[in-house]
């Protein structure tokens, strides 16, 4: 039994075809090829995808708090999780060993 592809397929154009693609690219106004300047300053996809990384990246962990907890940072509104953070920090802070 043959396995029938979804995906369509791809007809290649001819090289006749492609000439006349490439010649009406270049022929285009709007669609003039980059300078050695401008490709130069290109930056790579990858690069500017997603959140900025942070010099103090957090970790992701799963932790049980008491209701009573949650529902308190809650009640602050937007930004509970971050004020959370802040007084686990401070509470590090003040109870670390310093050398």
């Amino acid at each position: 039994m043959s396995k029938i592809s979804k995906r369509p397929s791809v007809v290649m154009p001819t090289l006749q075809e492609d000439k006349l693609i490439t010649a009406a690219a270049k022929a285009d106004p709007d669609a003039q090829p980059l300078t050695p300047k401008q490709l130069k300053s290109m930056v790579p996809m990858r690069a500017l995808r997603g959140r900025p990384k942070s010099e103090n990246a957090k970790q992701l962990v799963s932790v049980r708090y008491s209701q009573e907890v949650l529902t308190f940072f809650k009640s602050t509104g937007e930004g509970w999780q971050s004020r959370m953070d802040e007084v686990l920090r401070n509470y590090v802070s003040r109870h670390s060993r310093r050398a």
